[in-house]
Parts: C-alpha cells; sequence; structure tokens
C-alpha cells in the first residue's frame, strides 16, 4: 500500500469516503485468480470433470471459475497447451457477460489483445458469424493470434488498425462491438505494481481524451439497434462516467442500457462528475465487494443512424490450381469429411479460410484474414498448428493419444521424434483426445511438427 502514488490515494479517499478504509485495505490482499472453460473445445460439466484443479464458480459468468493460485499452476500445465481454458482475472469476464453475443452475428472487438474477451466472445457465438478482432499494437497482435489459435476459434479475422480508418470500410455493419478501452489500469495496481509507477492525473486526462477517440470512430460501425459495450480497468470517474457523459452528448441516438449481471456489482456513480442520472445503468466492480480487480462496465444501445451500406463482397488474392489440388489432397487424405467449404486466399502460400461477405480489405493491415489452414507449397500441403487445434480427435483419419501423465507425451512437447506403428501420413496428436498439434508418420517415426516456439517440458 505505501508505494501507491500518494494523489491516488488522496483521489480515492475523497471518492469513497468512508468505504476507502475497507478498499484501500485490498491492497494487502493477494488477487484473486481466475479461468474460463474454453466451450469450443469442451462443455463447463466435462471440464470441471476433467480439469486437475480446485475451481469455485465465478458469479457473473457461467465458465468462469476461481482456482487456488497456491495450489495449482494451470498456465504450466498441458491443457492450457490444448486450449481447453483461458486464464483471465475473474473482474475482465464481466464485459463479454454484458456484451452478450449470438452465434450468426457480425461483431468487433476494437482493442484484442491479448485475446481473453476475444476468446471469450468466440465462444459465445461457436463459431458461427464473423468476429474481427483489432489491435493495433504490432507486438501485441502476435500474443492475439497466438491464442487464438491455441482456443481453436475459427471464425475470427484480425486486423491491426486504427479505429478511425475502420469506421470508414465497416459503416453500420457489426451487430455488437466491444470496447475494452486502453486505461490508467487503475484497477490494475494491485495485480501489476508496474502500472502504479506510469499513473498520474496527467496520464488519466491522456486515456480519457484517447478513449474518446475510439468510442467516436465505433459509433458509425455500428448497426441501428446494435449494441456496444464499453470497459475499462481503472476506478477515475474521468475515464468512465466522463467520456460516457461527453461522448452521449454528441451522439444521442446512444442510451445507456442496464449490464444484465449488475445484480453482481455496484452501480455506476455519474455523481461523482455531476453526469446524466442514466449512467448509474453501468457497472463497477470493487475489490472491497467482489473476488477481482477493479473494473467498469457500461452498455450504450443504439436506437438509429445509418444503416451498413449494400456492398459486394471485397476481393481477396485468389487461390491458385496448384494450391487448390495439394489441399484437397490432404483433406482427403488426413480429414473424415470436409469441414473446409472456403471461401479460400493466399497471402504468399499461406492458405487461409476467409469469412463470407467480407467488405474490402484493401488497404487494411491484416494481420490474419481468417483460420489459417497452412502452406500450400508445390507439391505438397504443410497444416498449421492453427488447423489442428481447430478439429477433433474423431475428425481426421489418423491420430495418436497421450495421457497428460505419459513420458512420451514430453517427448512430443520437447519436439523430439516418437516410435510408433500407426499409418503413414499427417497424424494429429492429442492429449487426452484433445487436439495438440501434427506429427507425420514415416517408417515407424512419429516426425514432431509441434511449432518451434512452444516446446518446452511440463512441470
Amino acid at each position: 500500500m505505501n508505494r501507491l502514488p500518494e494523489d491516488y490515494q488522496k483521489q480515492m479517499r475523497e471518492l469513497l469516503e468512508e468505504e476507502y478504509p475497507v478498499f484501500i485495505r485490498t491492497y494487502d490482499d493477494p488477487p484473486h485468480r481466475g479461468l474460463r472453460i474454453n466451450t469450443l473445445k469442451l462443455s463447463v460439466a466435462e471440464g470441471r470433470q476433467r480439469l486437475p484443479f480446485r475451481l469455485e464458480p465465478v458469479p457473473w459468468c457461467d465458465t468462469g471459475f476461481f482456482y487456488d493460485h497456491d495450489r495449482d499452476r494451470p498456465g504450466k500445465h498441458v491443457y492450457h497447451a490444448a486450449g481447453l481454458y483461458y486464464i483471465q482475472d475473474p473482474s475482465a469476464m464481466a464485459p463479454v457477460e454484458a456484451l452478450q453475443p449470438r452465434p450468426g452475428e457480425k461483431i468487433l472487438d476494437l482493442c484484442a489483445a491479448p485475446g481473453g474477451k476475444t476468446t471469450q466472445i468466440a465462444a459465445h457465438m461457436k463459431g458461427k458469424g464473423i468476429l474481427v478482432a483489432n489491435e493495433i499494437s504490432k507486438e501485441r497482435r502476435k500474443t492475439l493470434v497466438e491464442n487464438l489459435e491455441r482456443c481453436g476459434v475459427p471464425n475470427a479475422l484480425i486486423l491491426g488498425e486504427d479505429p478511425r480508418h475502420l469506421s470508414t470500410r465497416f459503416t453500420g455493419w457489426f451487430d455488437r462491438i466491444l470496447i475494452d478501452a486502453p486505461c490508467s489500469g487503475e484497477g490494475m495496481f494491485r495485480k501489476d505494481p508496474d502500472t502504479r509507477e506510469r499513473w498520474s492525473h496527467r496520464s488519466t486526462e491522456a486515456a480519457a481524451e484517447l478513449q474518446l477517440s475510439i468510442l467516436e470512430a465505433a459509433a458509425p460501425m455500428l448497426r441501428p439497434g446494435g449494441r456496444l459495450v464499453y470497459s475499462t480497468c481503472t476506478f477515475n470517474p474521468r475515464e468512465n462516467e466522463g467520456v460516457l457523459q461527453r461522448f452521449l452528448h454528441q451522439h444521442p441516438h446512444f442510451t445507456p442500457g442496464q449490464v444484465p449481471q449488475a445484480a453482481h456489482y455496484r452501480p455506476a456513480r455519474p455523481d461523482w462528475i455531476d453526469a446524466s442520472p442514466t449512467l448509474a445503468k453501468g457497472a463497477r466492480l470493487w475489490p472491497h465487494h467482489l473476488k477481482g480487480e477493479g473494473h467498469f462496465v457500461a452498455v450504450l444501445e443504439k436506437r438509429d443512424g445509418e444503416e451498413g451500406a449494400r456492398h459486394k463482397p471485397g476481393k481477396l488474392p485468389p487461390v491458385h490450381g496448384d494450391a487448390k489440388r495439394v489441399f484437397s489432397e490432404f483433406l482427403r487424405e488426413t480429414l473424415l469429411e470436409d469441414r473446409f467449404p472456403g471461401p479460400f486466399t493466399l497471402f504468399g502460400d499461406h492458405l487461409y479460410q476467409v469469412p463470407a461477405d467480407l467488405p474490402s480489405l484493401k488497404g487494411l493491415i491484416v494481420e490474419r484474414p481468417g483460420l489459417h489452414l497452412g502452406q500450400a507449397k508445390r507439391k505438397h500441403f504443410a497444416p498449421s498448428h492453427a488447423l489442428a487445434l481447430s478439429l477433433t480427435s474423431g475428425s481426421v483419419r489418423r491420430s495418436i493419444s497421450f495421457t497428460s501423465e505419459e513420458d512420451q507425451l514430453n517427448q512430443y512437447l520437447r519436439g523430439e521424434t516418437i516410435p510408433t506403428d500407426g499409418d503413414q501420413g499427417w497424424t494429429l496428436v492429442t492429449v487426452d483426445g484433445f487436439p495438440l498439434g501434427w506429427g507425420k508418420v514415416s517408417s515407424g517415426l512419429l516426425k514432431n511438427h509441434y511449432p518451434k516456439w512452444l516446446r518446452r517440458d511440463l512441470i
């Protein structure tokens, strides 16, 4: 607690008044840890049965659970590599639950890295619809890609654009938009002490201006009748109720909506900045009222505005004949059924299945135009790690399964070749039936194709 900025302590003392002592004592407590079961891979019931952790339900998220950090280390377990769950702060699960994504919709996660909320949206969508995940930071996009691939998300397009540029391409296009905005991070001071060093009143002012500009860019992209969720991990009213008050003053066709899980939280505090009482429909997550870090969540509903313009689907790089041939051969030899109807595109020699009916992506920074299927080389097709993790063991002709305690699993994760009597060809390697990656059987050996950057020993 002594390392907290003096100006911050003064701010919170003035805002919380009689609640301040119990709030400030939470900084002496360890943070609560959580994970979400990835329902793209298994049901919640199956996850609770299979995962070897002591789990306690998170009240505001049906797929979320607290775990005992002193007893368990789920990030080191092989099930994490298989994408069976995503480690996520319990409070950070709240915004997507307020967004209420549905299968078949067009949804934008505007500030998507590292991917916790994106993968949560994807699980709600059940692989149906179009999920656009945007992250302007090139370095953070790498982590976003890895997490979406690990969790087996099949319907995501990953972009790296300034939101203002996106708004000219996707006018009135999205059913739902999530803005988990960059902020001063006051709600993370307990969990991430480095954020304390970067905090100042000036940083909160700069964050508020950036947040407003992101909201302004997002507004035209939401269809009339659509839903936008704005969230931060800060307590600062300048960045929360203050930003929304300024935005709504300029956009009267948006109106605050009730956060569906409000019973678990505390109301927003428009009275702290003399804002409209309707902003109290938003929610504040306080560490002295629940098991989690600080968060702010608000729902905005768009009553009217510009409809999405009718457009022809954008053109992407075509797939030449050799690529079609080697991919078709791979599907026929490896899968029991063709689960990839297209459309397809090639970026270099990398083949992707892309969402249908996308507007033109020309001129945009495209990190992934869809599900990465693999490399279409002249004489053969090399499947991607993303493809492996989007499959099930029952969808392939050849698979080999190790148990999570088996020595050969460690050999595979280290990248070693493993003796086998399996049939020749591309083989899906699984742990307890869940895909981990590819191997290729030849002459009695499983040649290892687990990505080099993921190789490690189990602990």
